[in-house]
């Protein structure tokens, strides 16, 4: 069932529906993603992505193994450390 609908201009222009800028906190200016995932349209606001989504596009060929938490504070320091090491 849609949330609500947007009519296309003869520009290419859309209106974003009020319940939709509520929903995603957008307004005047904002920069909206468009993203095409398994034959759908996904429509976000810029820069809202979840650590799984970044995890995907960093590690796509990887397969996902859970971390502890002293893994992955080990993991940080390890990289901070090689980082900032004086060459």
């Amino acid at each position: 069932m849609a949330i609500a609908t947007s009519r296309i201009t003869a520009q290419g222009q859309i209106s974003v529906p009020s319940e939709i800028r509520k929903k995603l906190g957008i307004g005047p200016g904002a920069v909206l993603e468009w993203e095409e995932e398994d034959g759908q349209i996904i429509i976000r606001r810029a820069g809202r992505f979840t650590s799984e989504d970044v995890h995907r596009a960093v590690f796509a060929d990887k397969a996902v193994s859970p971390k502890s938490l002293d893994e992955l504070k080990a993991g940080i320091s390890r990289h901070i450390k090689a980082r900032h090491a004086r060459r």
